[in-house]
């Protein structure tokens, strides 16, 4: 599906608003097509159902949010500074959108049930560019991995599945205090020989 047609890209905002205030379960092809200002029939030619739209909306977002997680990844800055980057980008632009809904819950079972493929691929496109990043790091002197007696891999989906845990924290999750105490202490137990 072309996101950046105009007609497809307003038709799939209104969707994402709509599905915020009514929550999935509540949320009609007609409510969709009212607030994309379209006919209910106009909104069957570029969806199949409901479903068809969520998903697409899914979609969507995560490919905006993995281009900031790789723009992220590519910045300026040592490479902890540029996961802490990457990771609130991920879970910042996938997590408010759902967070600021009451039907949070159930959005997010939703996008489980409809587009987990597509939060799964995401997430491992987000593991794949830290395990890089620590290698490359590692190769460059600036870690050592082999003092945390760990492969970039396995690192990469330690510190993926840390962060995931803190989206489950309560009260709010202060993503912007424990993404950089997470990576000090990955970079404390990386740190080469002699820079103690």
């Amino acid at each position: 599906m072309n996101f950046d047609d105009p007609k497809i890209s307003g038709i799939l905002d209104a969707a994402f608003r709509i599905f915020a205030h009514h929550g999935f379960r509540k949320t009609s092809m007609l409510d969709i097509a009212d607030a994309a200002g379209i006919s209910r029939a106009a909104l069957y030619l570029y969806f199949k159902n409901k479903e068809d739209v969520f998903r697409c909306a899914s979609q969507r977002l995560h490919d905006k949010v993995m281009l900031r997680v790789e723009a992220a990844m590519a910045g300026d800055g040592g490479t902890m500074t540029r996961i802490v980057a990457a990771l609130d980008a991920f879970f910042t632009g996938l997590l408010q959108p759902i967070q600021a809904s009451a039907y949070g819950s159930e959005l997010f079972d939703a996008n489980m049930a409809l587009a987990g493929d597509i939060t799964q691929a995401a997430r491992q496109r987000t593991q794949s560019l830290i395990a890089d990043a620590l290698t490359h790091a590692h190769a460059a002197g600036e870690i050592d991995l082999d003092a945390s007696e760990a492969s970039a891999e396995a690192l990469a989906e330690l510190i993926l599945t840390a962060a995931d845990g803190f989206k489950h924290a309560r009260p709010e999750p202060r993503l912007d205090a424990l993404l950089p105490l997470l990576m000090r202490l990955i970079g404390k137990a990386t740190l080469p020989a002699g820079a103690h």
